[in-house]
Parts: C-alpha cells; sequence; structure tokens
C-alpha cells in the first residue's frame, strides 16, 4: 500500500461571529492532500486563537476546557486512522470525517447476505448437476440455520457485520451448539467447517482482514461406525414383511448391504449403470453422487433378485430408476423399526448397510481391502479402513490356522 500523509487541523471560520462576538472552531483532515472539513460545534473568541498551536492562548478556565476538548477531538481523529491503516484499507479524508461523526459511507457486509450468496450459488451448481452434491448443500442450509438462531439468540439481531466476526465469536457458537441446540462434538466441529468456509471465501475476496479461526484446530472425536454381522443381515433376509413400503425399506436396505452403495447412489441408480463383462456377468458402474469416483461393484445373487423384484414396479418404470426408495428420513424411520422386529439391537441406518458391506460381506469373507476401495468408490484405502472392523470369526479363522502350525508343541504331563 503506498504511504499516505495525514494532518489534522483546526481553524476558525472568521465570516460566522455571533452575536456573542465569538466563532465556530472548524476540523480539517487531511490525507494526500485531499481535505475534509468538518464543524466540532464548539465556539472561540477570535482575539483569543492562536491559529498555529490551534488553540485558545487565554487562560480563562473556559478557554482550558475548550483546549481540553480540542485534544481529546484530535487523539479520537488520530485512533481512527490508526485503526483504519491497521485494517490495511484505503484512508481517505472523508472516510476519517464520517467514521468520526459515527456514519460511514460505505454499507457493511453482513455475515448472512455472505453465506445466503454462497449456499444460492452451490445450489445452482448441485442443480446443474455440477461439482457439489444436493446433500452438500442441505448441509450448508442447516449450518446457516444454525448460525441465524445464534445470532437471534446471542446478539438479539437479524445479522451482524461480517467485520465482527472474531475468535469470541466462534468459540461462543461452539458453546451454543453444543448446549441450545444439544449437538455432539463431531456434530458442532462439522458445522463449524462449514461456517469457516464461508470466512475463507471472505479473506480471499478482502471483505475481512482478520482470520477468527486463526487459532482455533479442529478434532474429530474417534467414533466407531455401526455395522451388522452376517446372521443379523441373514435375519431381514428371512424377515417376511408384508406392509409394501416396509418391504420396500427392507429390500433397499439389504441392496445397500450386498453392493455397499451409499444411500443417494441407491436412490439414484439407473438401468445404465449395470453393464455385463465379457463373462456375461453383471455390474454396477456408476460414478458417486458424493465424490465422483467410479464404483465398480460385481452383482451377488440377492442384489440381481432385488432388481428383478422391482423392473415392473410402476414408480421405477415412470421415473426410469431400478428400486422404489423412500427418502434418507423416512428410510432411517422405518429402519428402526426394522430393526426392532428383526431383534437387531442397534441403530442403524441407510449408511450401516455400507458398512455392513465393508465389514462383513467383503472383508470379512477374503476381499482385499484395496479391492473393497474400488467397490466403495474411494480413492484409497485409507478412507475404507474407517469402514472395516476385524469380526471375531475373523480372529478365530486366523487363530485355527495358527492352531494347525503350533499342532506338535504340547505341555508334557
Amino acid at each position: 500500500m503506498k504511504r499516505t500523509t495525514f494532518k489534522i487541523c483546526f481553524y476558525i471560520q472568521k465570516s460566522r461571529i455571533a452575536k456573542d462576538g465569538q466563532v465556530p472552531i472548524l476540523l480539517r483532515v487531511t490525507i494526500n492532500g485531499l481535505r475534509s472539513v468538518v464543524s466540532v460545534n464548539l465556539k472561540v473568541n477570535p482575539d483569543n486563537w492562536n491559529a498555529v498551536a490551534g488553540r485558545s492562548i487565554a487562560n480563562t478556565r473556559m478557554d482550558e476546557e475548550l483546549n481540553t476538548r480540542l485534544n481529546t477531538i484530535r487523539l479520537r481523529v488520530m485512533q481512527i486512522y490508526r485503526e483504519m491503516e491497521m485494517d490495511k484499507v484505503e484512508i481517505t479524508a472523508r472516510d476519517i470525517i464520517d467514521k468520526y461523526l459515527g456514519r460511514d459511507t460505505k454499507p457493511k457486509i453482513m455475515l448472512l447476505d455472505v453465506f445466503r450468496e454462497h449456499n444460492d450459488r452451490c445450489r445452482k451448481l448441485a442443480d446443474a448437476g455440477k461439482d457439489i452434491a444436493a446433500a452438500t448443500v442441505v448441509r450448508y442450509e442447516t449450518t446457516l440455520k444454525h448460525v441465524a438462531n445464534f445470532i437471534k439468540h446471542t446478539y438479539g439481531m437479524d445479522d451482524i457485520p461480517l467485520a465482527d466476526v472474531n475468535h469470541k465469536y466462534i468459540t461462543d457458537l461452539d458453546f451454543y451448539l453444543k448446549t441450545e441446540r444439544g449437538c455432539s462434538h463431531n456434530s458442532s466441529t462439522k458445522y463449524l467447517k462449514n461456517f469457516k468456509k464461508i470466512i475463507r471465501i471472505a479473506l480471499a475476496n478482502d471483505l475481512i482482514q482478520k482470520d477468527p479461526f486463526a487459532n482455533i484446530k479442529f478434532r474429530l472425536d474417534v467414533v466407531e461406525p455401526e455395522f451388522l454381522e452376517d446372521h443379523e443381515i441373514q435375519a431381514i433376509v428371512d424377515k417376511e414383511i408384508r406392509a409394501a413400503r416396509m418391504a420396500q425399506v427392507k429390500d433397499a436396505f439389504l441392496f445397500c448391504c450386498f453392493t455397499g452403495l451409499a444411500f443417494s447412489d441407491v436412490k439414484g441408480l439407473k438401468p445404465e449403470h449395470i453393464v455385463r463383462d465379457n463373462d456375461g456377468s453383471l455390474w454396477i458402474r456408476k460414478p458417486r453422487q458424493k465424490t465422483k469416483i467410479m464404483c465398480n461393484i460385481p452383482l451377488l445373487d440377492v442384489p440381481k433378485q432385488i432388481i428383478e423384484k422391482y423392473k415392473d414396479h410402476p414408480s421405477c418404470v415412470k421415473q426410469g430408476q431400478l428400486l422404489p426408495v423412500p427418502c434418507n428420513q423416512k428410510m432411517n424411520a422405518y429402519l428402526k423399526e426394522l430393526a426392532d422386529l428383526c431383534g437387531i439391537n442397534k441403530e442403524i441406518s441407510t449408511h450401516t448397510g455400507r458398512h455392513s458391506f465393508a465389514t462383513s460381506i467383503a472383508l470379512a469373507n477374503g476381499v482385499s481391502i484395496e479391492n473393497v476401495a474400488k467397490m466403495l468408490g474411494h480413492s484409497d484405502t485409507k478412507m475404507t479402513r474407517h469402514y472395516a472392523r476385524v469380526l471375531d470369526k475373523s480372529i478365530k479363522k486366523d487363530m485355527d490356522e495358527v492352531q494347525k502350525a503350533l499342532s506338535s508343541f504340547s505341555i508334557a504331563k
């Protein structure tokens, strides 16, 4: 930023003499040769005014008070200048005067306005099927709702200036999410990560100068994801369900368990995603909705049977989809009921099927973690290891082999 020259001067307006013989005092601020003038609502006898010093030279108590007030005004103007200089913004004499008078000519950039603009752009990209998934837009909308409620709860306002977001604001938001909203540590952290993106955008566009997240580090608690073991999956397979909607939920969940597809990918599965290789085997080849990474999954008998079951279903024919899948919220509500019907004492959701495929269907039956990563659509095995769990039967199987190898060892009687 170029060097600026800054001057403060008090002078009197001799052409406006009041009935008592006093004249008004004016404040002139000069930045790089450009001036701005304002009255300070003070008067002085022109005979007592020292133009060089910019103050009264009389020794009366009234003149001493006048000089004290002029010094206070000078210090306030200098403080405004230093603050603007620290913020590294372009400074003009008019800006200094406006801030001194409490009227900022530049409209303040509001936090929620920036947040809404970001979400609107994300929604348009999602609608166009580019760069971002619809579920991600929902997460940002939820974060926006929490931030708006926090501002209302904490400040009693509908919005706050973006420049007012500081370190304390972030820690207070975290506290609010955990206490008032009842969020877990991981949920609160994920909302803060979404919020941090808005702050990064503001920093990149010079809307703010300081990063309120500078000294904040995110740490997620390790959570063991729920999965079903093979006997629990078998219990669902064997359970006879007469209600049509519940039967559809059961089949959609089993499809997740035997393919490893996430809910959004099962819901968007279409006939063109089923391909036949040179050996005549059927595969699912579909880019994941979340990451756009291609999944390559050989179809087992169970998912083949489920696809065949619904090939003539009116909803599937009309929408060009392979399975009639309800929304995620309804699906999860029905799955809780399904778990109770099958005697499964676990909190299961649509994503439980994906974890069950990785652990109980694939890894427990000898599939390599590299191949599991490929089927799940992971870019590397690091993410896949989050899904992988060692089952007791796998330990028992390996230790049986150890026992065979050590069969010659025995303890003398």
